[in-house]
């Protein structure tokens, strides 16, 4: 059905692209560029550089990882 409702970090983006005025696709691959670097640096370089709140730089950095385990089979 298509009334299911998002959840978890995805639930974040269409208020994160409102918000920073970016795709998701741009975040991830900003994310991905920094790699290997740590869940709570990328955080934390979203945060810092970029000025986005904790919970959207949060849901941003944990849906790409996730993505990437997925993706690598692990």
């Amino acid at each position: 059905m298509s009334d299911e409702k998002i959840k978890g970090p995805a639930s974040y983006f269409p208020s994160i692209e409102k918000t920073y005025g970016r795709p998701i696709a741009d975040w991830k691959a900003l994310v991905r560029s920094a790699l290997p670097a740590r869940h709570m640096e990328l955080v934390a370089m979203l945060k810092e550089q970029h000025g986005m709140g904790h919970g959207h730089a949060n849901a941003i950095v944990a849906h790409t990882l996730a993505e990437d385990r997925d993706r690598a089979g692990n």
